[in-house]
């Protein structure tokens, strides 16, 4: 069976013109971030970060002042170190909440941290 497209329509179109992708590299090294300055964990990153990391979910920074003095901590756990203090009246930028625990980014520092939910107030 013959097409009724000319040869010379063919050659012409835009879309035979480019060749087609066959497949895809990575190039480059990956590089190593630093979960106290980067709002990256394995299954959140802040959307601010998009064109520089994948991640299953990206969540939105709310920024919510804080009521109380607060620990920003480096991990979830209680005991972990603390990276700063944040007083009341003090921005947290939250971006995960899971039970108690709070995550997200103190502008005033840049560190990224985990802090007691409670410690937040209402958006302003």
């Amino acid at each position: 069976m013959r097409s009724s497209v000319s040869s010379s329509a063919r050659e012409k179109s835009p879309l035979s013109a480019a060749p087609a992708r066959r497949s895809f590299a990575l190039t480059g090294r990956s590089r190593a971030f630093d979960p106290t300055r980067e709002a990256i964990r394995p299954d959140i990153a802040d959307v601010r970060l998009a064109e520089k990391v994948f991640a299953p979910h990206y969540a939105e920074a709310i920024p919510l002042p804080l009521v109380k003095e607060a620990a920003l901590r480096a991990e979830r756990k209680p005991d972990g170190g603390v990276l700063v203090v944040l007083h009341a009246g003090d921005v947290f930028e939250l971006l995960d909440v899971t039970g108690a625990i709070a995550w997200g980014v103190a502008p005033a520092s840049g560190f990224v941290g985990y802090l007691d939910a409670e410690a937040l107030g209402q958006p302003a």
